[in-house]
C-alpha cells in the first residue's frame, strides 16, 4: 500500500501520542520533502521534530512536477505542504493521501485521489483493534492539538465507531 501524508495528520498524531498508529496501519508512509521541512520547523527539541526524525518508516521524496505544485498553491490557495502532498500522491499513484485541511481535501478529491484524515485513521485503527475507542483520541486532539472538528463530524465519527451515546 502506498500512502502519502501531508503535515497535519502527522503533527497532530504526535501531539496526542498516537503517531505509532501510522506504521501499524500503513507500514511505510511517504512525505514530500517540503512536508518534512514543515515538520522540523519547530526546532530540534520539539516533540514533532524528534518523533519524525526517529521514524524509520517515514520515507521522504521530492515531487517531480514543481510547476504543478506552483499551480496548486496559486490557483487553489493551498499551502506548500498540501500542494506537494497532492502532487506527490498523483505522481506515485498512491492508494491513499492523508490530509485534513478542507481546501486540500477538496482539491485532492477533485483530482481523483482517495483521501483520509485523522478521523479516518482513527476509525481504521479501531477497526483493526489498535485502539479501544476513538472518542478519547478525538477529545485529546481538540484539547491538546487545537484540532477543529464540527459537532456534526464528531457525532458521525462516533456513530461509525459505534460509540454514540
Amino acid at each position: 500500500m502506498i500512502v502519502v501524508s501531508d503535515t497535519s495528520p502527522i503533527c497532530n498524531l504526535v501531539v496526542v501520542n498516537y503517531f505509532w498508529l501510522l506504521p501499524q496501519l500503513f507500514g511505510t508512509v511517504i512525505i514530500p520533502d517540503i512536508v518534512y521541512q514543515e515538520l522540523l520547523a519547530n526546532g530540534a527539541n520539539h516533540p514533532v521534530t524528534q518523533a519524525v526524525q526517529a521514524a524509520n518508516w517515514l520515507e521522504i521524496r521530492s515531487v517531480t512536477d514543481k510547476q504543478q505544485v506552483i499551480i496548486l498553491e496559486h490557483d487553489s490557495n493551498l499551502d506548500p505542504g498540501e500542494a506537494n502532498a497532492i502532487v506527490l500522491a498523483l505522481e506515485l499513484n498512491t492508494d491513499q493521501l492523508l490530509i485534513d485541511e478542507r481546501l486540500g481535501r477538496a482539491e485532492a478529491k477533485r483530482r481523483g485521489l482517495r483521501i483520509a484524515g485523522i478521523m479516518g485513521v482513527l476509525l481504521a485503527a479501531k477497526g483493526r483493534s489498535l485502539i479501544p475507542s476513538v472518542r478519547p483520541v478525538i477529545d485529546a486532539l481538540i484539547a491538546s492539538a487545537n484540532f477543529r472538528v464540527s459537532s456534526r463530524l464528531y457525532s458521525e465519527v462516533l456513530q461509525l465507531a459505534n460509540e454514540s451515546e
